[in-house]
């Protein structure tokens, strides 16, 4: 029989806490002096913590020490973590629920691959934690996004192959580890940005009825 697997970003796919991490970096860089503003906040969709101090850093051309960057990065959590303590299910992004019923439906399982440490928190604030068979975060990974890493840990919690698995994404990072994976890549979003993804769609709504059945024909090979 045949069978595939899902896995899901968070950020941008299942809620939308890029406006919780634009606040909260915004507040950082006012500290520091200097503007950040949500174009910038783009550049640090799909990567780790460290790496998106790293790019705000370069943005304010600010020098820190280590010390003062380890510093920074548990002040900013601390800020995230106010807001997305205010979550709930009503932040759920549209077609999330409606696709995740049609994967129940199907027998299909999915896990969650993202770079966010606070995913598991998010996940039961909006109330879906229970629905996923595994999750893989930012805890659970020594590579970021484009490293394959994330999507690859995502297949074993599948039990399955990387080319029987599927991704839905938002950010280039993540569509390029998911190429990279060797797995099927939906990006969700823009599809100018996202063109390397083998499907693009704005959002979750816009999925027709009979893609996941498609998407599992094709794999009857493998």
């Amino acid at each position: 029989m045949n069978k595939i697997g899902v896995i899901f970003d968070l950020d941008g796919v299942i809620v939308d806490t890029a406006k919780y991490h634009f606040l909260a970096w915004k507040d950082l860089a006012d500290h520091l002096g200097f503007e950040f503003t949500e174009a910038h906040n783009e550049l640090l969709k799909g990567v780790s913590r460290v790496r998106s101090l790293e790019i705000l850093l370069d943005i304010g051309k600010v020098e820190l020490s280590e010390e003062k960057k380890q510093e920074f990065l548990i002040s900013k959590n601390e800020h995230y973590l106010k807001y997305i303590t205010k979550m709930g299910a009503e932040e759920i992004l549209p077609g999330v629920n409606e696709l995740l019923d049609a994967l129940d439906a199907l027998g299909i399982q999915y896990v969650l691959g993202s770079a966010s440490k606070n995913a598991p928190l998010i996940l039961k604030q909006v109330n879906l934690y229970e629905r996923f068979v595994g999750i893989v975060d930012g805890n659970s990974v020594s590579k970021a996004k484009p490293d394959p890493e994330v999507f690859l840990i995502g297949a074993e919690k599948l039990h399955l192959k990387p080319e029987q698995c599927v991704v839905f994404e938002d950010a280039i990072a993540g569509i390029e580890a998911a190429n990279a994976a060797n797995m099927i890549s939906i990006g969700i979003g823009d599809e100018k940005t996202l063109h390397k993804a083998n499907f693009n769609f704005k959002n979750l709504t816009e999925i027709p009825d009979n893609f996941i059945k498609e998407l599992m024909d094709k794999t009857k090979a493998i």
